[in-house]
């Protein structure tokens, strides 16, 4: 059993990282195995993402003054909660092994001011992640240069039929 003082610390600590982190998403862990935690906890601290077993009474009153206060009713039976500043990466993880585990239970979370139930969730998990989105915008960006570069790069038979099929369009 915590101590009054310990209690006040634990608070303390969680309603900061309630507010540093820009991603809270909530699930019950139910029925999973030590091994099947260890496992999803080194999944999260790969990309920084913090993965804490909750104490419901505790959590909500650290909960009460932060912008994830409508968070609290998600707080029933054994929950758990994953920080994070990134909601996509720490929304892929946690469905993908909801998938795989059907113990762990997604109840919803909170991505910047944006309230997200279940299915908020695993859309936030469909989307690309930052790197994956400059990616696809690097490759669009140098599609056309590409081709412009094939082009000039051609023999000059090619780039006269390139121009009479432009001319005949």
């Amino acid at each position: 059993m915590m101590s009054k003082e310990k209690k006040q610390v634990y608070i303390q600590e969680m309603k900061t990282t309630f507010d540093k982190s820009e991603a809270v998403i909530v699930a019950h862990y139910q029925g999973l195995t030590v091994s099947q935690l260890d496992e999803l906890r080194s999944k999260m601290r790969e990309h920084g993402i913090q993965f804490k077993i909750t104490k419901n009474r505790i959590t909500k009153l650290a909960l009460e003054n932060t912008r994830c206060k409508n968070l609290s009713d998600l707080f029933k039976g054994p929950t758990a909660v994953a920080l994070s500043d990134d909601a996509i990466t720490s929304a892929k993880i946690l469905t993908k092994f909801s998938k795989d585990n059907e113990n762990l239970k997604i109840l919803g979370g909170i991505m910047g001011n944006d309230i997200l139930d279940v299915a908020g969730v695993q859309n936030v998990a469909t989307l690309p992640t930052l790197d994956e989105a400059r990616a696809k915008i690097v490759g669009i960006l140098r599609s056309p240069a590409q081709k412009l570069a094939s082009i000039l790069l051609a023999p000059a038979s090619k780039i006269a039929i390139l121009a009479l099929e432009k001319s005949k369009k």
